[in-house]
């Protein structure tokens, strides 16, 4: 990932690093200084190159690396030693640092979590390709992201698929739950500063809330992941206080039905929501321990796919049996930095609260005695 990127004498020199404990310093395009993976990524670190100033009759000095230096004819050369000095932190991220030419210092600063957020990484993120239907879907959407009608068909399809399984009052209920849900994960994306592409409704599958740059934390995974459900939250909460007003039963299934769909979407499993805030506190904490609970929560999908007949449960299984794999072989090469202590049992206690206020929603109602709304709760038992 990239820790650090200041200007050095008229080019950027960008430093990348990683959790394994290497590091490398660019000047331009040029690798200047290698620290080599080790125990020891933390700590007081020091990048140390040359430079050659050519200086020609009647002309101004200019910097080139040394290793290209040519000397010519006539021209005086003289060497620059920069020195790069950082003292690096992971949990919670602090890097100070010292930028030194012939040991004057002419830089310093310190970046944070903050900084990292809301950084554009000068080498984009490569992303590994494979043959899926979600890749292929993607695709879809890349050669129709500049009409506009794209979602406004999706929307109407969605609409005449629910109304087809349930009522159109229905649909257009679970459409607003939907859109509402996809609607958090907007927010959140616009709050770290992302550019998005809107909301698209899948028929038979739900939504999508797409943007087209990367995160560069964990923590922006989990705030992303989790404001969906919030924000369907915040729904069944509005809906709830509606129904005592007025009374109406509308506003009541509206706010069981609206928690049950927030509630499967915080299930523990890749690739719902709930999968990624687990993989994210997991895989902060150590690997193995994120590979362990990605696992688990994939085992514990497949038995509820199977005892409840959930084929796109499983089907979406398979594609977050996918993402577990690729998230364990490049855990060396993540550009994610991760949660600290206090982001780890922050984004444990947002989840558990999340889905607590949810199963209590889905609660009150069944315990009305209104067969209907004592559906989801039977779901949940079962």
């Amino acid at each position: 990932m990239e820790l650090l990127k200041i200007d050095c004498l008229g080019k950027p020199l960008r430093l990348e690093g990683s959790l394994a404990g290497w590091q490398q310093l660019y000047w331009g395009d040029d690798l200047v200084s290698v620290i080599q993976a080790s125990p020891d990524n933390e700590g007081l670190k020091s990048h140390t190159f040359e430079l050659a100033t050519q200086v020609a009759p009647h002309a101004a000095p200019r910097a080139e690396n040394l290793e290209d230096d040519k000397p010519t004819e006539g021209i005086v050369t003289t060497t620059i030693k920069i020195t790069l000095e950082t003292d690096l932190q992971w949990q919670p991220f602090v890097i100070d640092y010292r930028l030194l030419k012939n040991d004057d210092v002419i830089t310093s600063g310190q970046r944070t979590t903050k900084d990292i957020e809301r950084q554009t990484p000068t080498v984009p993120v490569a992303e590994k390709r494979q043959f899926s239907v979600v890749g292929l879907a993607s695709l879809g959407f890349k050669l129709l992201k500049s009409a506009k009608v794209i979602k406004a068909l999706l929307a109407g399809a969605s609409v005449a698929a629910y109304s087809w399984l349930f009522s159109f009052q229905f649909a257009l209920a679970l459409i607003a739950c939907l859109v509402f849900h996809e609607y958090g994960h907007i927010r959140a994306m616009k709050y770290f500063g992302m550019k998005t592409k809107g909301i698209y409704l899948i028929p038979f599958m739900g939504g999508l809330a797409l943007s087209d740059e990367k995160i560069n934390t964990r923590w922006q995974d989990v705030v992303i992941s989790i404001m969906g459900p919030t924000f369907g939250l915040l729904m069944s909460l509005a809906s709830l206080a509606a129904y005592w007003i007025t009374g109406n039963i509308f506003f009541a299934g509206l706010a069981t039905f609206n928690a049950l769909l927030n509630l499967f979407n915080l299930l523990p499993i890749l690739p719902l929501d709930g999968g990624h805030i687990l993989k994210s506190i997991s895989f902060s904490m150590n690997s193995i321990m994120g590979l362990v609970a990605c696992i688990l929560g994939a085992a514990a999908g497949v038995y509820i796919s199977y005892s409840l007949g959930l084929a796109l449960l499983g089907f979406l299984l398979l594609i977050g049996s996918a993402e577990i794999v690729f998230e364990w072989k490049t855990r060396h090469q993540s550009h994610l930095l991760p949660l600290d202590r206090y982001g780890q049992i922050f984004s444990a206690v947002w989840y558990l609260l999340t889905v607590g206020a949810l199963i209590g929603i889905i609660w009150y109602f069944a315990a009305s005695g209104d067969q209907m709304l004592a559906l989801p709760l039977e779901i949940l038992k079962s």
